[in-house]
């Protein structure tokens, strides 16, 4: 059995944006997001790669200033480990329900999923790759849950991607960038041109975003 989200409501979504931007100015140097077109009327699901245990944080920050941005805020889910779940139980009342890879209750989440995104403006969060791993990677792995909650949605369903990139540089402040990109709707949805798409806009922004040397351009000292 799943373990069913307590989405917030519309007012604490407002004021956890309002206190999380105070959070972010005083933490980063600068917070930037490329964003897409959103089609309104919709529900939507906002993919991101995982990186960190802030990345829901962040991909709140992002669906609040371009998804809510001119709509009516609806409900935020995030599909989430059981396991973690059950360790911090306050993730819940975040929105938050549970999802056991490999066990037959999967299929259950995947239904739920489905369901909480009929409602239009409502928000899943999404994390395809199913494991940490470093931002700067240039091949975004994709687990088969998107494909299998994006042929379960009747109604329409916007699927979002951003790459968020994180950096220093000069400052002793990161940087975040948002890049959004807009992957269609459920009823035109194609698993393997989903994958393409993300990591060729993928591999754009880490060319935009990060700073390095191209071939062997060293000087010695």
């Amino acid at each position: 059995m799943i373990i069913k989200s307590k989405p917030l409501p519309p007012f604490m979504l407002r004021f956890c944006a309002f206190i999380a931007g105070i959070i972010f100015a005083r933490r980063f140097k600068k917070m930037h997001i490329d964003a897409a077109d959103i089609k309104p009327g919709h529900s939507y699901i906002l993919m991101c790669n995982h990186f960190s245990f802030s990345d829901g944080f962040w991909a709140f920050f992002i669906g609040y200033h371009t998804i809510w941005k001119n709509q009516p805020l609806g409900q935020l889910h995030i599909m989430s480990v059981k396991k973690q779940m059950l360790k911090n139980k306050f993730l819940q009342y975040l929105g938050s329900f549970s999802v056991e890879p490999g066990k037959l209750s999967i299929r259950e989440s995947f239904d739920y999923a489905a369901e909480v995104l009929e409602q239009p403006g409502n928000i899943l969060l999404f994390f395809p790759q199913g494991n940490l791993e470093t931002c700067h990677i240039n091949h975004i792995h994709f687990e088969h849950g998107i494909a299998e909650i994006a042929s379960r949605i009747k109604g329409n369903c916007q699927l979002l991607w951003s790459s968020n990139i994180i950096d220093f540089f000069e400052s002793t402040k990161p940087s975040m960038y948002f890049n959004m990109l807009d992957c269609g709707t459920n009823h035109e949805f194609d698993f393997e041109e989903l994958k393409t798409k993300v990591n060729a806009h993928h591999k754009k922004c880490l060319e935009r975003n990060i700073r390095y040397t191209f071939g062997d351009n060293t000087t010695g000292i």
